[in-house]
């Protein structure tokens, strides 16, 4: 079997899919190719390795990983890490129909029957300087996380609504404490509810805000500052007993020894679009076991890494909970079902999903999709997004 093509195709409004092509008549892998608003970087990225994957084995899949991390000499970063792991899905999914399997049968067979997801519950931007308006803001809230527990979601999961600034107000650490108090009051304690700081404070205000929300019981606090200093991260984290979450912007599992080590989390969430693909995420994942952290992996992004998280979940017994955003209606044949917060083990081989191939040729986004920017409405400074 050799691979005779790599296509990336772009769907709207954000999403990016690589389709690796074999020899072997229709079978073919997909992976979810993306870099939130740097698709055509990794598009660029994915067309760099066609000299180490064409006409190559595709079943060669450990091999294969090493050779585009090996070959790069430095050490994989956001782009590199994140065209490996569209790559490395891709062929997970052509060994899995290959062998008339799921994934999680080739990665030893499943630990669980189903997987626990998360919604995110949030409404709008609340961000530096506005508190005024804040109790509006507050039962929108606490009305989608009653809307969620209907649902039969077991964990919610909120993010500091807006930007902030490193150091903030009383009043602003008030709104936050109460917003999170309703929460907890709307959903009741045999939910689980987290919350998600996005990096968007510094590591002294993050302590400030864990302490005023900590008497309501947060299952974890998510990056509660970016994870470029670990230490900072460590400290944080040795000064709460709440647990603390992060690893959505690491890469590799060399991305992730130095916070285990240094005990800044007890969630691991790496994306398995971004931090090496399946390969990588089971080895970050044995990794998390050998330090007791739980693992919680990232995906606001497409049912294509969706179905890729989901395979690792059912091989890992320290699996927490699983992150998404689009279950694949519209892109997927048979988009995944969400049943009482769960979404049952998938039985088809492969990934066990089908990317209608209508979608792939509709080219409605060309991969200049953009973050959102932030900045402060007292002076104009740029803020954390």
């Amino acid at each position: 079997m050799k691979i005779t093509a790599l296509q990336v195709h772009h769907v709207g409004p954000k999403y990016s899919f690589l389709v690796v092509q074999t020899d072997v008549d229709g079978l073919v892998g997909v992976g979810e190719a993306c870099l939130e608003g740097k698709a055509r970087v990794v598009e660029a990225a994915i067309r760099d390795f066609e000299h180490l994957l064409l006409g190559r084995d595709p079943r060669l899949v450990e091999r294969l990983w090493h050779e585009m991390y090996r070959t790069t000499f430095y050490p994989s970063g956001s782009i590199l890490a994140s065209a490996i792991s569209a790559v490395d899905q891709a062929l997970w999914d052509i060994l899995g129909k290959h062998h008339g399997v799921p994934v999680h049968e080739l990665l030893g067979g499943r630990v669980r029957d189903r997987v626990r997801m998360y919604r995110h519950v949030n409404v709008g931007d609340h961000g530096a300087g506005e508190v005024a308006r804040g109790q509006d803001h507050i039962d929108e809230l606490a009305a989608v996380a009653r809307e969620a527990v209907a649902e039969g979601f077991t964990m919610v999961k909120t993010a500091l609504p807006g930007p902030a600034r490193g150091l903030e107000s009383p009043a602003f650490v008030d709104f936050q404490a109460r917003r999170f108090a309703a929460l907890r009051e709307a959903v009741g304690p045999e939910v689980d509810v987290a919350i998600d700081f996005h990096g968007r404070v510094g590591p002294a205000l993050a302590k400030v805000l864990i302490e005023a929300i900590a008497p309501y019981r947060p299952v974890f606090v998510e990056e509660p500052c970016l994870p470029e200093h670990v230490g900072a991260m460590a400290d944080v984290a040795a000064s709460t007993t709440v647990p603390i979450a992060t690893g959505e912007r690491l890469f590799t599992r060399w991305g992730f020894r130095e916070v285990l080590e240094k005990g800044a989390a007890a969630i691991l969430q790496p994306d398995l679009a971004h931090c090496g693909g399946i390969s990588e995420g089971r080895k970050i994942a044995a990794l998390a076991e050998t330090y007791y952290a739980q693992l919680a992996p990232h995906n606001p992004l497409g049912p294509v890494n969706l179905a890729a998280s989901l395979q690792l979940a059912l091989t890992t017994p320290s699996f927490l909970c699983q992150e998404q955003l689009h279950l694949g209606p519209g892109i997927l044949r048979e988009p995944f079902v969400i049943r009482d917060g769960y979404i049952d083990a998938p039985t088809t081989p492969g990934l066990g999903i089908e990317v209608d191939p209508d979608v792939l040729v509709r080219g409605d986004f060309l991969g200049e999709w953009h973050l959102p920017r932030w900045n402060d409405p007292a002076d104009g400074a740029l803020l954390p997004w």
